[in-house]
């Protein structure tokens, strides 16, 4: 799927020029506290022994880095630049700009073509004691771990705050306990129990025979294999019944009783 968009080209029609530079990450952090129309350093064309040198100087207002530390209050960007010019060699290089229409920052304006690139050129700092000041405080600022333990005085309350216990803990705990206060009952009783159980029904689930035989569902597991079938798809799945040889039930009047349930 193509997007299509509308581009000025005043830029091909008056043949304009432009350079493509690239500049250090500070220099351009710098420029963007410059307002819209102040002036963010002067650009210097010379010969020097027969060859060209351009030369950038930030404005004096703009070197203020800002201090990262108390000692840095000081620190201060580099003001002089020397470009290192390069050849554009086979490319087509163009520069687009797109601005944001009046009050509105959610959309974006028209493409619009700046003009096409006759030089490429690399911005570099001149070496000085305050260059190095500078990067020696990049350095230290880039090594420092982003997240810091901190000592808290008081419990915070604007954050979600961790439980002691989840529900479903409490729960499994409560169902442990209500299990483990169930005491095992002789095989035969339990057994007794079981039978008059499927003599009423030939379908229960294991939580059903819990509640009739108040049995630890381990020990009523190990019983319902010996004499039981567990019953694993169809349409009564998740239940067990008696295996042919325990079943006392009538069929037909434990169908009769299950339509009546």
């Amino acid at each position: 799927m193509s997007v299509k968009h509308e581009v000025n080209l005043a830029g091909v029609k008056l043949n304009k020029g432009v350079w493509l530079v690239k500049v250090p990450k500070y220099l351009s952090q710098q420029w963007k506290k410059a307002s819209d129309k102040g002036e963010v350093g002067k650009l210097t064309i010379g010969k020097y022994q027969g060859k060209t040198e351009v030369c950038f100087s930030l404005s004096e207002e703009l070197t203020a880095l800002g201090a990262v530390e108390e000692s840095d209050a000081s620190l201060r960007a580099p003001v002089d630049h020397a470009l290192t010019m390069h050849a554009v060699g086979g490319q087509t290089l163009a520069v687009f700009s797109q601005s944001n229409p009046a009050g509105n920052s959610n959309s974006s304006g028209p493409w619009t073509l700046e003009g096409m690139v006759v030089h490429r050129a690399e911005c570099k700092p001149a070496v000085t004691d305050n260059y190095m000041k500078m990067k020696r405080v990049q350095v230290r600022e880039a090594v420092k771990p982003r997240r810091v333990p901190q000592q808290l005085e008081k419990a915070v309350t604007t954050v979600f705050k961790p439980v002691a216990n989840h529900s479903f803990n409490l729960e499994y705990e409560k169902k442990k306990k209500t299990e483990g206060k169930m005491v095992r009952a002789e095989r035969q009783v339990v057994l007794d129990m079981l039978f008059s159980a499927f003599e009423r029904h030939q379908y229960y689930n294991m939580k059903s025979l819990v509640e009739i035989t108040k049995q630890p569902v381990s020990y009523l597991k190990e019983i319902m294999r010996e004499i039981g079938t567990y019953i694993s798809k169809g349409p009564h799945k998740n239940t067990w019944q008696l295996k042919p040889e325990y079943q006392h039930y009538q069929a037909g009047k434990d169908e009769e009783e299950e339509l009546s349930d």
